[in-house]
Formats: structure tokens, sequence, C-alpha cells
């Protein structure tokens, strides 16, 4: 215990630096843990959470028999596995293709055009999606129109909205994910190139044998991550899109957690499907670490 004390009072600097993120997560991450409770009790709002009612699985044993249930998961699963299959390998194609760029002035430019979107707020790109797809005067139906074909509903057809939120996510998030790269790009030893050309190495070979093994464990740790979240669909752009011709697609765990939660005043239901969702993110978290670790010898812990 002195060891621990002296250790402590030695680098107290350090210490006080990095107690404000301590304090951050204890208030805004793990207090409110507290609430979980709530999900394995009748929540009353006049009886407080230690005075509801304990029912136990009650609320699970209702989400998992409920009418909506594959249908949540089908579409919260097929819309987080299309945007992890199309959304992560493009952003470490475009820092590849950006970290062979010899103009400097182009290369801001790509960068900045593709930069740009990330920094634009979820209901603009939503409602610029609206405007572009619209039947009647969006520009992507006047081209369709424009040779020879009929216009097309996308935002009230169903098939058409998991293409539509991937492919836009992938449009406005490309640029910012690429960042990452571009600096584990950046790390690799310039002498492995230089080596590589003297061996006759086309710029394909080196991009294929020294920057895609040079990046590869950040490629790891991130996709670990997005695995972990796979059904975390986020809530403000499909709800924004959504409407009611295309909810057969469009209704994911987080629009149902609000819509049951928020606007039915059903808290502990969807508190409870909340937590399930959490509880699948965690378990994939887990899982894709233990394998990545055991393949790759790169994980987070």
């Amino acid at each position: 215990m002195g060891i621990v004390l002296r250790r402590i009072r030695k680098n107290a600097d350090l210490y006080l630096l990095f107690l404000p993120v301590v304090v951050y997560f204890l208030v805004f991450e793990y207090g409110p843990m507290y609430g979980v409770q709530i999900a394995f009790k009748n929540f009353v709002a006049t009886k407080g959470i230690w005075g509801s009612e304990w029912v136990g699985l009650k609320h699970f044993q209702r989400f998992f028999d409920s009418y909506y249930f594959w249908r949540l998961i089908k579409n919260t699963l097929g819309i987080g596995l299309y945007q992890l299959a199309v959304g992560f390998p493009i952003p470490i194609l475009l820092a590849l293709m950006i970290n062979e760029v010899r103009s400097s002035g182009y290369r801001r430019f790509v960068q900045t055009v593709t930069y740009a979107p990330h920094f634009l707020s979820t209901v603009v790109v939503a409602g610029m999606i609206t405007m572009f797809l619209s039947p009647q005067s969006g520009l992507v139906n006047l081209l369709i129109q424009a040779f020879g074909g009929e216009p097309v509903s996308f935002m009230t057809e169903p098939g058409w909205f998991k293409s539509i939120y991937v492919w836009s996510g992938v449009w406005q998030h490309m640029g910012w994910s690429s960042i990452i790269y571009l600096a584990a790009l950046a790390g690799i030893d310039p002498q492995l190139h230089e080596a590589a050309r003297v061996d006759g190495a086309s710029r394909l070979r080196r991009i294929w044998h020294i920057n895609l093994p040079g990046i590869m464990p950040t490629v790891v740790v991130l996709l670990i991550l997005e695995v972990g979240t796979v059904l975390g669909v986020g809530f403000e752009k499909v709800f924004l899109l959504q409407n009611s011709l295309n909810t057969a697609s469009s209704e994911v765990i987080s629009t149902h957690v609000y819509k049951s939660g928020i606007l039915g005043a059903q808290y502990s239901f969807s508190a409870a499907v909340g937590l399930f969702n959490s509880v699948i993110n965690f378990i994939l978290l887990i899982l894709v670490n233990r394998i990545a670790r055991r393949v790759n010898q790169t994980s987070l812990w």
C-alpha cells in the first residue's frame, strides 16, 4: 500500500490531469447504469425505481414474443451488416488512394471535399436525401427520366431504404473515417518503399505488401469496434428518413424503443429492449476481440 501511495504522490500531476476523465465516466456512463433495473420492474414514476414492483424477465419475454421482434432484429442486423460490409472498407481504400497522390494541392482538395460532409448535421443530410430523391423534382429522378426511365419513389419503397441509409452514410463519413488510416500510413517506414522500388515492385505491389500490412493492426482494432456496434444502428437518421410506407424495412430497435418508451410511456419495456440490444453488442465485441487476438495477435485487450 505504501508503494502505491508513493507512486501516486510522485505522479500526482498526471493523476490530476486524468481525474476529469474518470469523473466524466463515473457520472455520465456508469452512474446512469443504476436505472437499468427498471427493465426488471413495472416502473411507475410516482413510486420511483425502488418502489416499483419487481417483475423479473416479464418485459424481455414480452419483447421476444411480440410480432415485431424478428422484424426489428432483421432490419437492425441487416442495416448493421450492410453498413459494415460497405462502410468499413471504403475509408481504407480512400486512404490508400489519397496516400498515393503526389500533388499536395490536389491531395488537400480531395481531403477537403471528402471531409466536408462529416460536418453536416443529420437533419441537413436527411433533408438533402429527401430533396435529391423526390419523384417529382429530385435530381436523381430527373436524370432517370432524361435517360428514358420512369421516376422511382425511393423514399416510399421499403426495398430502397437500407441502400439509401448506408450509402448516404458512406458519402458523409468516409473522408473523416479515412483520417486514422492516413495517420497509420504516415507511420510506415519510407525505407521499405525504397527497397521495394529497387527490387522492381510496382505501386500496387507496394500497396499490397507494405501499406496494407502496415495499417493492419489499426484496421483490426477498428473492425472490432465496428462489429461491437453492429446492432447499434443510430436513431436520428433512421427516424428522419422513416415514413409509414417504408416502416417494414426502416423500423429498427432504436426507433422502436423511442416509440414504445417515450411516446407510449412504456419505460420498463423500452429499457428491457435497449438492455437486450446493449448485451448483444457487448457479446459480439467480446467474441470478435477474442477471435482477432487468436488470428492476428491484435486486439483491444
